[in-house]
C-alpha cells in the first residue's frame, strides 16, 4: 500500500474548481481501464461523470433519471451493471448507509474509505490517511480476520454547514 494522506476537496467552500475534479476523473478513469485491459463504455463513462456531478453522494435511481432524461428510457439493470463496474475497478465507492455512491479520489492506489458526511447538506468528502488504513490492517490482522472491504463513515457537520449555525 502506498503511503498517501489526503482529504478530497469535498470541504474546500467556493473555491473549488468542481469541472477540474470530474476532468481528472474521467482521465484516470480511462488510464487505469486501459492498463487493466477493461472497457469503458460511454455508458459507463457517462455514469461515472454523473457521480462525480458533486461530492454529495447520489443513489441509482437518481444516475438512472438523469441518464434517462438525457437518452430517453434507460433500463435500471444498465445503471447497476455501470456501476458495478466503476466498482470493481475502485473508481467509485459505495456509502452503504446511503445507499449511494460517490467518485474515488484516488482510484490507482489500494486503500480502505474513510468517509466524512454532513449530515446537514449530504456532502461526503473521502479522507485517507496511512495511519488510520495501518491501524484497521494490525487489528485485524492481530485478530486473524481477513478482510475483503475496509470502509469506515463518520458522520457530523462540514465546515460549510458548521459555520452558517
Amino acid at each position: 500500500m502506498k503511503n498517501f494522506d489526503t482529504v478530497s476537496l469535498s470541504f474546500c467552500g467556493g473555491s473549488h474548481d468542481h469541472k477540474h475534479c470530474i476532468k481528472t476523473a474521467l482521465n484516470e478513469a480511462e488510464e487505469l481501464c486501459l492498463t487493466r485491459g477493461v472497457r469503458l463504455t460511454e455508458v459507463r463513462k457517462r455514469v461515472l461523470e454523473l457521480v462525480w456531478e458533486s461530492h454529495n453522494p447520489v443513489g441509482a435511481y437518481d444516475v438512472l433519471s438523469k441518464l434517462s432524461q438525457e437518452s430517453g428510457k434507460t433500463a435500471p439493470p444498465t445503471v447497476y451493471r455501470a456501476l458495478d463496474f466503476l466498482l470493481e475497478q475502485g473508481l467509485i465507492h459505495r456509502i452503504e448507509s446511503m445507499n449511494a455512491y460517490v467518485g474515488c479520489s484516488h482510484p490507482s492506489e489500494e486503500h480502505s474509505g474513510v468517509f466524512l458526511i454532513c449530515n446537514n447538506c449530504g456532502c461526503a468528502a473521502e479522507v485517507h490517511d496511512s495511519a488510520i488504513d495501518q491501524a484497521i490492517l494490525n487489528k485485524t490482522d492481530s485478530l486473524g480476520f481477513k478482510t475483503d472491504q475496509r470502509m469506515l463513515e463518520v458522520r457530523g457537520t462540514c465546515p460549510d454547514c458548521h459555520s452558517t449555525q
